[in-house]
């Protein structure tokens, strides 16, 4: 009998479109955690730490920061972005042609391997005959690492390479990761015997296995197959690049959401650490303007990096204007809306993204606006569909950051927005 084979567009997300996206549904992750992101520490040899380490049974990052910093966010800003001693936009002087940005991150990786202050850079690189589908490396060499240049927005199992660290006995090391890998990282840090680890993090929001990726793909863009670079940029568009050179740009209200919401893990959307907090350096691009890259420097050692990068970089200006809050209360009321609710009329569209480039906010005012519109999605997520898992997962910093939206998150909800004292 003939098959069919059907193209990523004709399948839909891998998880449907009403369905929890639980990765832990899929044989090889039986017996983890029912919110899994697939990070590699259960594939390696220190699954055994997986109830003490991982961010979806407990998030530990009030007690890392402790740790790190000796304190807690406290501060304003501070509450969204992560404890920070500098901040910058920058970018390469000699920009990677491959790279997501300028090349700031794989730059910074590889020069820490040509000065043999590490013995090897964890990062992410593509599968082979791929663009995107994620693929954990072990880098020995500056040429490795510039050869994993470019995003792979896909959930990617860095830290199965611990093995491979403890069994080359590696004691200097660089890791590139998303913020649950981080956290996992610093959980495990006293227990790795490394002595010295450098931890460079990238924000991070909403990854999704590659096939869903690919589905993503087809339901944006005019060439899915063409696609070789791609990012949610400050001017509320995406923005794709094509083999040939050529861009295209979509609007962040013209997504099908009616055709998108089954694609993201449960852990993403549960996930409460976009900017990466518990990083050495965090290297982002959503608090800079267009073109530059966002750095922020969080400890000695992050001062260290980046002192080690600076005379490849060049400086631009943080700026911040417009006002989020006056968004905030129809954004918390959209959130009653049904998952997946079909697009407004094609004319309200485009005066809502005319309305978000001319008077949205803009530099870092952006980065709060996106950072407490995701803070207050995923809360809303945790406890539409994991309640119980509220007290566990959802860190102390995310109801601060809140608070000046708690009166209209208790009308619209009908519930506190910090949960009673038991």
């Amino acid at each position: 009998m003939n098959e069919t084979l059907l193209a990523p567009e004709d399948l839909g997300p891998s998880k449907g479109l009403d369905a929890i996206a639980l990765l832990s549904s899929e044989e090889r992750l039986q017996g983890r955690p029912k919110l899994c992101s697939d990070c590699g520490l259960c594939d390696s040899g220190l699954k055994a730490k997986m109830s003490s380490a991982c961010i979806f049974v407990r998030n530990q990052t009030e007690a890392i920061e402790q740790r790190l910093y000796g304190r807690t966010a406290q501060v304003k800003d501070e509450l969204r972005f992560g404890i920070y001693r500098a901040q910058y936009a920058a970018r390469c002087l000699r920009p990677h042609p491959k790279a997501q940005w300028s090349g700031i991150v794989t730059r910074l990786a590889a020069r820490l391997l040509e000065q043999d202050q590490v013995e090897a850079v964890i990062t992410t690189g593509a599968a082979p005959g791929t663009r995107f589908k994620a693929e954990p490396a072990l880098a020995r060499f500056p040429e490795e690492v510039l050869a994993t240049a470019g995003n792979k927005p896909c959930l990617s199992p860095n830290l199965r390479l611990l093995d491979q660290v403890r069994d080359q006995g590696i004691k200097r090391l660089a890791f590139i990761g998303t913020s649950c890998q981080v956290h996992m990282l610093r959980a495990l840090e006293p227990e790795l015997g490394l002595e010295r680890l450098y931890v460079i993090g990238i924000p991070c929001s909403d990854n999704v296995t590659y096939p869903d990726l690919e589905y993503f793909l087809t339901q944006i863009s005019r060439s899915p197959q063409t696609v070789v670079h791609y990012e949610f940029m400050q001017d509320f568009r995406l923005w794709l690049r094509h083999e040939d050179g050529s861009s295209e740009r979509v609007n962040f209200i013209d997504f099908p959401m009616d055709r998108l919401h089954g694609i993201f893990p449960s852990a993403c959307l549960s996930c409460f650490d976009y900017a990466n907090r518990l990083s050495d350096l965090t290297i982002g691009y959503m608090g800079a303007p267009l073109g530059w890259q966002w750095v922020l420097v969080r400890t000695e050692i992050g001062e260290s990096l980046f002192e080690l990068i600076r005379p490849a970089l060049e400086f631009g200006e943080l700026t911040s204007s417009g006002d989020r809050t006056r968004a905030m209360p129809r954004y918390i009321q959209g959130l009653t809306r049904p998952p997946g609710a079909k697009r407004p009329p094609f004319l309200v569209r485009k005066l809502v993204a005319y309305l978000q480039r001319t008077r949205g906010s803009k530099g870092l005012e952006f980065a709060r606006a996106i950072i407490e519109m995701k803070l207050l999605r995923n809360l809303n997520y945790v406890r539409s569909k994991f309640p119980r898992f509220e007290a566990r997962v959802v860190p102390e910093h995310v109801y601060q950051t809140l608070a000046p939206y708690a009166e209209t998150y208790q009308t619209v909800f009908g519930r506190p927005l910090r949960p009673p004292v038991i």
